[in-house]
């Protein structure tokens, strides 16, 4: 293709991917069933011949842009999605366009570069071991496999079995112990790594979601210990800190599953609920959730940085040792070889914020929570989870009515919330984790829903209330009888 023929589709795309973003805050935030019934059109036969460049990027935003949820924009509130800041997705543009292969400082020294960089800040900013180390991976559930990865290689070192040599069977069995309420993307973790997602002793919980210390079992022989910084729901911390003095006196591993909590560790007015976190072993993140860079974008960080290197490292004749140019080999971090350079989107985004700029952003999603707790309890929702951190549940009379007035929040469009099952309850889960979020959105969406509700969406029969759903809204700092 000719270099005219590349620069004016790229242009193209720059164009329509900035009316895109400029039109997100005016239109519904659920695409339209319309928009959706049109995604039948690619439902075709693959092309005999070759198709223009110019006509398969106009298919591509013609169908796909009106087909997607506005999560760019300052009113999604659902599943902890932070939209993407503009520099991290210019960022990413122009790493795209360098196509370079993050395998291998050797072949592309320069995206080697500004991971490292960006791993020595995260390591700082997030007030973890600076001589641990990291990877960047595609989200959550990879970064928690590459933590439990590192964790079954060092507790079956210290029995005196090689796992990644001699594998699983014949093994000492490792004992896993887990909350009643961790994440789905642990358990799948486990699955992955041979461990069980069944396998396991899992620890009740409070009514927060927090694993309960007095419920604690005894420990002996390889353990690994899994505890949560954000419960999905709640946003709530296991005491992470006195999990920690037990897991190191049993000479157990504690992994951390802080897919978007661990954020609050660079944030002073919530390092509080982190308490003892830097304690653990390994540690698991989203760069997408609160650091809103664009979409995929996991971290892992291990302590013992030879575990993660013994549980990932890859060698092949053909591969260049990445000591050469004196740097690290970031594929002995990963799970995977080729990948993309997802370093780049966080160094860019590291720096344009600054230490203030990424504390700004958190502590600000987190009064907005605080801010919707106070409103929706006022238009009758109640609100069951201390709001520590940027989620609120909340629920109406009952669970026939919460979801109506989910559906008719959906549909009028202003704004976008989930429904959930927590604890036996179904809930609207509010979550605030975008840059693009300002007051104006919140107290816009607030208007919608006291509307609703005044409207009658949460207006129902309740044959069979639950009465700890008349408990009062439940808020940092308020005294509840």
């Amino acid at each position: 293709m000719a270099q005219t023929t590349s620069h004016a589709l790229l242009m193209d795309a720059a164009q329509r991917a900035v009316r895109y973003l400029q039109g997100v805050d005016e239109r519904p935030i659920a695409p339209s069933d319309e928009a959706v019934a049109r995604l039948r059109l690619l439902d075709r036969p693959l092309p005999e011949q070759p198709q223009p460049d110019d006509q398969v990027l106009r298919m591509l935003d013609e169908l796909g842009s009106p087909a997607t949820s506005a999560s760019a924009g300052g009113r999604y509130f659902g599943y902890v999605q932070g939209g993407a800041l503009p520099v991290a997705v210019a960022a990413n543009w122009l790493a795209t366009a360098w196509d370079q292969n993050a395998a291998s400082a050797t072949p592309a020294p320069g995206v080697a570069a500004f991971e490292q960089v960006a791993l020595a800040w995260l390591l700082d900013l997030l007030g973890l071991p600076r001589d641990g180390a990291g990877a960047f991976v595609t989200g959550a559930s990879q970064a928690n496999f590459c933590g439990l990865a590192a964790a079954r290689h060092a507790v079956l070192a210290r029995a005196g079995w090689d796992v990644e040599a001699d594998g699983l069977f014949g093994a000492p069995p490792v004992t896993v112990v887990i909350s009643d309420e961790a994440h789905a993307a642990v358990f799948k973790a486990l699955g992955l790594l041979g461990l069980g997602r069944r396998r396991v002793v899992r620890v009740p919980t409070d009514a927060q979601g927090r694993v309960r210390l007095d419920h604690w079992p005894r420990m002996q022989g390889p353990t690994i210990v899994c505890v949560q910084a954000g419960h999905v729901n709640t946003g709530a911390f296991d005491p992470i800190g006195p999990v920690c003095e037990r897991a190191r006196e049993a000479g157990a591993w504690v992994h951390v599953d802080g897919a978007f909590g661990l954020w609050a560790r660079a944030a002073p007015g919530l390092r509080r609920w982190c308490e003892g976190l830097d304690q653990a072993d390994s540690w698991a993140t989203d760069a997408h959730k609160w650091l809103n860079v664009p979409y995929d974008s996991g971290l892992a960080f291990v302590r013992d940085a030879q575990a993660l290197r013994a549980a990932m490292a890859v060698t092949a004749p053909y591969l260049p040792p990445a000591l050469a140019r004196g740097g690290r080999s970031p594929a002995d971090f990963t799970p995977e070889l080729s990948r993309r350079a997802r370093g780049v989107d966080v160094w860019a985004a590291l720096s344009a914020l600054g230490r203030r700029g990424v504390a700004e952003l958190v502590e600000r999603c987190c009064a907005h929570a605080r801010r919707f707790a106070h409103g929706v309890a006022a238009a009758g929702g109640t609100v069951h989870n201390d709001v520590v951190l940027n989620q609120v549940l909340v629920s109406f009379t009952d669970a026939a009515t919460t979801r109506r007035f989910i559906d008719a929040l959906q549909a009028d469009g202003t704004c976008w919330c989930g429904e959930t099952e927590w604890q036996g309850r179904t809930a609207m889960r509010i979550s605030v984790s975008s840059w693009a979020t300002t007051d104006a959105d919140v107290e816009r969406s607030l208007a919608v829903m006291r509307r609703l509700a005044e409207d009658g969406a949460s207006a129902g029969p309740d044959p069979d209330p639950d009465p700890s759903l008349t408990d009062p809204v439940h808020l940092v700092g308020e005294t509840h009888e």
